[in-house]
């Protein structure tokens, strides 16, 4: 069977393992069942903005055109720095957008994906943030009630935790579960005076399971670009990864890119 479209992204449902879907066009495929397969992915040689539908030849930010790059609010730098949300300046570039994104309730959390880390996402967004890094486990450790409060807690608690994720290790699953509770209780010791308050002490963490067949020993990717035409057997999918024998691909990189999958 073959799919066309352009890519968006990898879509999931919560349940263990994860289910996920690549939609593509009007159909959505379901990928959990092609673990095992051979499946192929041929690049068709066009590239649209996933915002305005522009054809361009390169895409800026995982899918979009330059103008929309420079002009649209969810691709403003404060979107990657939530410290620096620039609303209350009455600077943002969509001031809806903002009201709805940004002056609403966040979470600061802690995730293993390559190791412990610290990070910040909508409230009742938490879930596909995780699966989306590829978290093995996680647990929000603050609400508080908008983005910019959330990321200057996020910032001091940088100093003492990572902020990032290693996704090469997160590909190879060298994190190992931790105790969470226990290191929410060293967290809030880092926690600012004026932070304090919006500490939360919810009962348990969030395990997560991904539908891997073979576990890789060293991580190679696909490039589309280069190589628009592969085929490989598929043995797992985590985060925005496909997983293959032969590589893995960054689907979130990828979108605005036409496709075709076989399998």
């Amino acid at each position: 069977m073959f799919v066309r479209g352009f890519l968006q992204g990898l879509k999931h449902e919560y349940s263990s393992p994860i289910t996920y879907y690549l939609p593509l066009g009007d159909e959505q495929v379901t990928l959990n069942d092609l673990l095992g397969r051979e499946v192929r992915v041929s690049f068709l040689g066009e590239i649209e903005c996933v915002k305005c539908g522009r054809k361009i030849k390169k895409t800026y930010q995982s899918g979009y055109c330059y103008p929309c790059v420079i002009s649209l609010p969810e691709t403003d730098l404060c979107i990657v720095r939530p410290h620096d949300c620039h609303y209350d300046e009455g600077t943002c570039r969509d001031a809806e957008f903002g009201e709805a994104y940004c002056m609403i309730p966040h979470y600061v959390y802690l995730a293993v994906s390559s190791g412990i880390k610290v990070g910040v996402t909508r409230k009742q967004n938490e879930m596909k943030r995780w699966v989306d890094q590829g978290a093995i486990q996680a647990i929000p450790i603050a609400e508080t009630p908008n983005r910019k409060t959330a990321g200057e807690l996020e910032v001091a608690l940088s100093q003492h935790l990572p902020d990032k994720t290693n996704w090469r290790k997160m590909l190879r699953g060298e994190a190992e579960l931790l105790d969470l509770l226990e290191l929410r209780e060293q967290a809030f010791s880092y926690f600012p005076e004026e932070y304090k308050r919006y500490a939360i002490e919810q009962e348990d963490w969030i395990e997560i399971v991904y539908p891997l067949l073979e576990s890789l020993e060293k991580v190679r990717t696909y490039n589309l670009d280069k190589q628009p035409l592969l085929q490989d057997r598929l043995i797992g999918i985590k985060g925005q990864y496909l997983l293959f024998e032969g590589a893995v691909l960054n689907v979130r990189k990828y979108s605005g890119y036409k496709i075709e999958i076989g399998y």
